[in-house]
């Protein structure tokens, strides 16, 4: 195939321009995937709206401290009933700037405001960040301790009673999966039994894990697990994402999943890792609506 002169010549710029927009555009974005759904195993008379931010990766210039600040508004102005963080707060990649500390990054999400409270868990580049708790094997880890000084609570393989209108719910998070993935030992922190095992009660439970890989084992007792990690793949061409992070992040890059009458959402993320770069996986806060079915108008 003979290639022109003007092919040449155009080629160079739309490379340079596909390079810009990867690493400065779309970075940059923010949208809201909104799920309205009624698990088999949640109330049909509870109603419950669930804001949920996975993968901050904060950094400058990619997640500085005032895009993190516009990130929370953006969240705050959703009105959600609960905020829940999904883990990955530290930088998790080299090309930056500067590194955000994390009592910075924490009084940040520390502004998100719920009627049920914000709470947290904990994430892979976490715990790969802090050198010390990994060579000692245990929590805990920064990040936990500058989010519980800023007023978050941490949930690592622990669970919650919450109510609302009356009805409570459980929420339960499980620690991370690949605490120690890097290291001789592998494996992670993450005890699902555990973590079940601390529900005294009949009430519906979510279960947050920064890692979808979980799911399969998650019981129909759950009526909701949220998850990140997978950054719906961070670059995806025609729908393909080359790259997984974990071993089921491909089955599960993003969306909502039903498998045996169990659901899983799972956030595209915000930040990046790896490379500081996104195609086609624009960064998103997730909006849950767990309740009621949505009331099927007939068409016209």
């Amino acid at each position: 195939m003979m290639i022109d002169r003007r092919t040449l010549l155009l080629a160079p710029l739309a490379v340079s321009a596909t390079g810009a927009y990867a690493a400065g555009a779309e970075p940059m974005m923010l949208t809201v995937a909104r799920y309205n759904l009624s698990p088999s195993g949640w109330p049909a008379d509870l109603a419950l709206s669930i804001a949920a931010i996975a993968d901050v990766h904060a950094c400058d210039p990619w997640m500085s401290v005032a895009h993190i600040e516009r990130i929370v508004d953006a969240t705050n102005a959703l009105k959600p009933d609960l905020v829940v963080l999904l883990g990955d707060y530290v930088a998790g990649h080299r090309k930056i700037s500067a590194v955000v500390p994390d009592r910075e990054w924490a009084r940040a999400l520390a502004r998100l405001k719920a009627p049920l409270g914000v709470y947290a868990i904990l994430g892979n580049h976490d715990w790969w960040a802090d050198h010390e708790a990994i060579w000692r094997g245990r929590g805990p880890i920064a990040a936990r301790i500058a989010l519980e000084r800023a007023g978050v609570p941490v949930l690592e393989n622990e669970c919650v009673r919450c109510i609302k209108d009356g009805k409570p719910f459980w929420l339960a998070g499980l620690g991370d999966q690949e605490a120690f993935s890097r290291t001789g030992r592998g494996g992670g922190v993450d005890d699902l039994q555990r973590t079940l095992d601390a529900v005294t009660d009949d009430a519906p439970v979510i279960l947050l894990a920064h890692e979808p890989d979980i799911f399969p084992r998650t019981p129909r007792r759950v009526a909701l697990t949220l998850a990140g990690h997978t950054h719906g793949g961070q670059v995806r061409v025609f729908g393909i994402a080359p790259v997984a992070p974990s071993p089921l992040s491909r089955r599960y890059l993003q969306g909502h999943f039903v498998e045996q009458d169990r659901h899983l959402i799972v956030s595209g993320g915000l930040g990046c890792t790896w490379w500081p770069v996104r195609v086609g996986v624009p960064p998103e806060i997730v909006q849950v609506e767990l309740g009621p079915a949505p009331l099927l108008l007939p068409s016209a």
